[in-house]
């Protein structure tokens, strides 16, 4: 399981953070769907950012060690954000507030989810990059303006 109780049980138990993050570029690698993600970080990003964590302690930081993915209309430090549109694309130098408390909670970011473009969209279809497909059923659309990170979650 990914959920935070089991995460916090396995790393109580030993397992290292590098082996969740290769757990999790695995799972999105088994996707095989490019429609997910616009940015994704890559291993050696997401380590040093997990490996700059305090030891383990879920008290002072509840969500040590859990992954989180952050739709791309939501600024994350050095990850370009682009609300689905190339024209629009930027590289922030700090992280909007809520990614912020989240890494404050000890979590660390995968990558920057598609959505439809300036999240105007309700059926998660209107992006320039490949369609997120549907994590049931690729027939159906991906759902909301938040296709990618619904995916994300779905997988």
């Amino acid at each position: 399981h990914f959920d935070i109780g089991s995460l916090h049980a396995a790393y109580q138990a030993g397992i290292g953070i590098a082996e969740v993050i290769d757990t999790v570029l695995a799972r999105i690698a088994a996707a095989a769907d490019p429609g997910i993600f616009i940015h994704l970080a890559t291993r050696a990003e997401m380590l040093a950012e997990a490996e700059a964590l305090c030891p383990f302690d879920p008290v002072a930081m509840p969500l040590w060690g859990i992954p989180f993915a952050v739709k791309d209309n939501i600024d994350v430090a050095d990850m370009p954000t682009t609300a689905a549109c190339a024209e629009y694309a930027y590289t922030p130098d700090k992280d909007a507030t809520v990614v912020a408390k989240l890494k404050a909670a000890g979590a660390f970011v995968v990558g920057k989810t598609n959505l439809d473009q300036f999240a105007t969209g309700l059926v998660g279809v209107r992006t320039p990059w490949p369609i997120p497909r549907n994590a049931i059923d690729p027939k159906l659309v991906p759902g909301g303006s938040s296709s990618g990170s619904a995916v994300a979650t779905a997988r």
